[in-house]
Order: structure tokens, then C-alpha cells, then sequence
């Protein structure tokens, strides 16, 4: 499939995944979710891709839904609840693509990253920002629940209830410097070294066994959940019990 507002690079053991509508803060509309879902599923068995960067073209991560588009905002007649329920699928889809792909995924945040936006920052496992970087869970701003693409399962457990109840009622923008105190991004590097920071550290995980990178991303995967200590060891000892028989099996290594 070509694509025409995405873009997908492979550098190596690593994917660059650029929203590609810098006109309009690269909001996502029917075509670019199309090829997000894709490209997404591109990698679900590409074994020779570790490390998935994903960032925006321009000066924005992801504005959102673009709801400037009619066919987001649907009919004035408006919907069934059928076609909305559908039509959600289409959006929410993404963010359990990005948590099933195998390769860990690093958000390079160069500036807005609202809504839809937020929620793809949400479903990486790693958030370096800019300085310019502005977030925000605004689907509560446009009429609709503030729980939305996974936000409500992914933001406590990144931020803690209290941090992720504030901004999800609210949907009120905040800094970088406030997502880093309260853990949403791991790091603030100056704008224009942050995609090399993020391509540095993508190249570090891609160094490691391809096979323990894949069972640490499952493992973090199912311990999100609801498992108990003793399941997340028993997970972990089935995962080190694969990577240690990788090492020492002819057909396990490179």
C-alpha cells in the first residue's frame, strides 16, 4: 500500500512512523487512519523490525480527529449507534495495534499531541518530548466522555489515578514540563536533537535479543492488567526460559 499521509522508514532494525499532515498538525482523517492501520499491521510479523519510532511532521505530534473533515463529523442527521460504534472501532483499533505490535514503540512528541494524538502517546511504551510539546485528553471538549481510546486504562497506569482523573475531566492543556513531573514523558530534549535521542535509544533496545525484547513488551503487556505477582512471575520465567534456550540453541540465535 502506498501512503500519502504517513510516513514509514526503515532504518535498520528500526521503523520511523511519521504522521505526515503538517498542514493541519497532522489530525488524523479516514485516509490516514487507513494507513496507519496498515502500516501497524505491517509489523505485527516483521521479525526484522525491533523498534518502532513514531513522531509528526512539521511542528505538531497529532492534533487529533480532524473534525473539520465532514465525514468524521458524519451526517447532520447524525448517526446510528451502529455506524458510530463501527466508525469508533476504526479509531480505537489503532491504539490496541500499537500495544499488540511486538516491536517496543518509542513517541518522539515534537509538539501538540491532543485527542487521538494523546491516546497514540498513551499506547507507546516510551514518551520523549520537546519543549514545545502541549498535551491534552480533549475528547471531553467536544461533548463526548473523556474516557476515549484507551486513555481511561492507559493514563492511570502511567500517571496515577489522580493526575489522569484531572486531565481527563478537565481536557485542559498542559506543558511538557507537567507531563514530566508527573511521569507522563520520560524525557524533555531540545527540539532539535530529539529525534536523534529517540533514533539512539531505539538503536540500544535494537541491540539487545530481538527474541527478549518481543517477551518483555508481552510480559509488560499482561502485568498492565490484572494478574497477580505470582502470574507475572510465572510469565517472566516462561519469558527468560525462551531467551535462555534462544542463546544456547543453533536456531535461536542472531
Amino acid at each position: 500500500m502506498e501512503y500519502s499521509f504517513i510516513r514509514l522508514e526503515r532504518q535498520g532494525p528500526v521503523a520511523v512512523l511519521t504522521l505526515n499532515r503538517p498542514d493541519c498538525l497532522n489530525a488524523v482523517h479516514f485516509p490516514m487512519q487507513n494507513e496507519l492501520e496498515d502500516a501497524l499491521k505491517s509489523l505485527v510479523l516483521d521479525f526484522d523490525t525491533r523498534v518502532l519510532v513514531i513522531t509528526g511532521a512539521g511542528r505538531g505530534f497529532c492534533s487529533g480527529l480532524d473534525i473539520r473533515d465532514p465525514k468524521v463529523l458524519g451526517p447532520p442527521e447524525g448517526r446510528n449507534p451502529e455506524e458510530s460504534y463501527r466508525l469508533q472501532r476504526t479509531y480505537s483499533d489503532l491504539i490496541l495495534l500499537l500495544r499488540a505490535i511486538p516491536q517496543p514503540v518509542i513517541a518522539a512528541v515534537n509538539g501538540p499531541a491532543a485527542g487521538a494524538g494523546f491516546s497514540f502517546a498513551l499506547a507507546s511504551d516510551i514518551r520523549l518530548a520537546s519543549p514545545t510539546a502541549r498535551f491534552s485528553a480533549a475528547f471531553i471538549n467536544i461533548g463526548v466522555g473523556g474516557a476515549d481510546l484507551g486513555s481511561s486504562w492507559l493514563f492511570p497506569r502511567i500517571v496515577g489515578m489522580g493526575n489522569a482523573a484531572r486531565h481527563l475531566y478537565t481536557g485542559d492543556v498542559f506543558s511538557a514540563d507537567e507531563a514530566l513531573r508527573i511521569g507522563l514523558v520520560q524525557e524533555i530534549v531540545a527540539g532539535e536533537e530529539l529525534m536523534n535521542q529517540a533514533m539512539t535509544m531505539a538503536q540500544v533496545m535494537a541491540s539487545k535479543s530481538p527474541l527478549g525484547l518481543r517477551v518483555t513488551k508481552e510480559a509488560l503487556n499482561a502485568n498492565l492488567g490484572g494478574c497477580t505477582l505470582e502470574q507475572a512471575v510465572r510469565l517472566e520465567d516462561r519469558n527468560q526460559a525462551l531467551c535462555i534456550a534462544g542463546m544456547t540453541h543453533p536456531a535461536g540465535r542472531g
